[in-house]
């Protein structure tokens, strides 16, 4: 993209009058555009998030394939994530980010103008969101390793929290929004108006002013480069820890949004409107664990946050997993939302300020592949398990199986930190 504007360093922000701790990243230009653009642009994924489950349990009433569908959505990030990441270390990751968002808005006006013209099935969903999932794989490694050419490195643990934030702030908004307008619209207008957010965020891509960034030819594949990205993230203990433990959330914790259909008419005996509340609800958690983790100002005690940010997650899910009354489920998913997400931006922390730059999009796969991309693995398990267990009995296992991680966490990693720290101060 040309322009004739000259480029804006993240090292020299467009300062705000009195920007606190906890907004200090939008003191730049450029990542008050991208929070501008993607906070319309978020409202209408979410909203499409959840017409797609709904759709798909009203066409199969099966639990099942509401994990095949978690599935398609999500394994493209395991074996194409590493592209990705190659992508964004070797090429424009702006202009990246700008192809990635408009093939996403393409998809979702095609499943709305199928869904209109009743040709949808569940077959047609499925495969909608595999190619989302495909499109998702480029974008997450390339998206967040963008942020340090917005912010710089200073803001940049910030720029992670407040990005959260709005996409959590979104995930409060969006379900609710589509409760209601699958109830008197129907499913067709959620990813009609998804597709319109996306004009927002390609609008305020368009409008920044990126200084250009110095790219290191290399003859390497992208595998390759993804094993680079790899051997780094294992090489290191806090990193390799935090995402063993990320990647045990996301296989088993995070299944509990898959069901949330079934647990809405089947468990509470309720529609569409009260899945919104309930996705809502751990939306709201999950806004309030962004912006609490974004007022940090420093590095210390993130071992011991996501410990126990992981510890409280878990147990919250097991409560949820037997509850059966809508002000329980509300109040734990608003936790689980809280502990999760804080869990994820604290790890995404550590992996940022660690890593170098000329690694960076390729330990972010790495940590893309080891959160998103095991999801799929965890939504096919589940979707196995539950046929046996029920939905309930499955997410109390799975909520368990966190709990044990997190225990594990907690005696290999902190409390060897804590040795570690005692010995120095002796």
């Amino acid at each position: 993209m040309k322009s004739d504007r000259t480029a804006v360093s993240p090292a020299e922000p467009t300062r705000l009058p009195a920007v606190s701790t906890r907004f200090r990243a939008m003191q730049h230009r450029n990542f008050q555009l991208f929070i501008a653009g993607q906070l319309i642009s978020l409202i209408g994924t979410w909203m499409q998030n959840m017409a797609q489950l709904w759709l798909v349990y009203q066409l199969t009433h099966s639990a099942a394939l509401l994990g095949v569908f978690g599935f398609a959505s999500q394994v493209p990030m395991l074996f194409l994530s590493s592209f990705g990441g190659y992508v964004g270390d070797r090429f424009d990751r702006h202009r990246g980010v700008i192809v990635t968002q408009t093939i996403t808005m393409i998809l979702a006006f095609v499943l709305a103008g199928l869904t209109w013209t009743h040709w949808i099935g569940k077959w047609q969903l499925i495969g909608i969101a595999f190619l989302v999932g495909i499109v998702n794989a480029f974008d997450v490694p390339i998206r967040q390793a963008f942020f340090v050419q917005m912010v710089g490195k200073e803001d940049l643990p910030n720029a992670i929290a407040l990005n959260s934030s709005i996409f959590n702030g979104a995930r409060a908004v969006g379900p609710a929004i589509a409760g209601i307008a699958i109830a008197y619209l129907g499913a067709g207008w959620c990813f009609f108006i998804n597709g319109l957010s996306f004009v927002a965020v390609i609008v305020a891509l368009l409008m920044m002013r990126i200084e250009p960034r110095v790219i290191k030819p290399s003859t390497d594949s992208p595998l390759r480069s993804f094993v680079q990205g790899f051997r780094f993230a294992m090489s290191d203990l806090p990193i390799r820890s935090a995402l063993l433990l990320l990647s045990a959330l996301s296989l088993f914790g995070l299944q509990y949004s898959v069901f949330m259909p079934v647990y809405a008419q089947d468990v509470l005996k309720s529609d569409a409107r009260t899945l919104g509340f309930l996705m809502s609800s751990a939306g709201v958690g999950a806004v309030l664990g962004a912006l609490q983790f974004a007022a940090r100002t420093h590095y210390r005690g993130l071992a011991r946050w996501i410990a126990a940010t992981s510890l409280t997650c878990s147990v919250c899910l097991i409560i949820f997993s037997q509850a059966k009354v809508f002000w329980l489920c509300s109040v734990t998913l608003f936790v689980v939302g809280f502990a999760a997400t804080s869990q994820m931006a604290a790890t995404n922390t550590l992996i940022q300020n660690r890593v170098p730059d000329e690694l960076r999009s390729r330990v972010i796969a790495v940590y893309a592949t080891m959160f998103m991309g095991v999801q799929p693995i965890g939504s096919l398990i589940a979707s196995g398990v539950v046929k046996h267990l029920g939905p309930q009995t499955t997410l109390t296992v799975f909520g368990s199986l966190v709990l044990v991680g997190s225990l594990i966490f907690i005696g290999t990693v902190v409390m060897r930190l804590d040795k570690t720290q005692t010995a120095a101060a002796d």
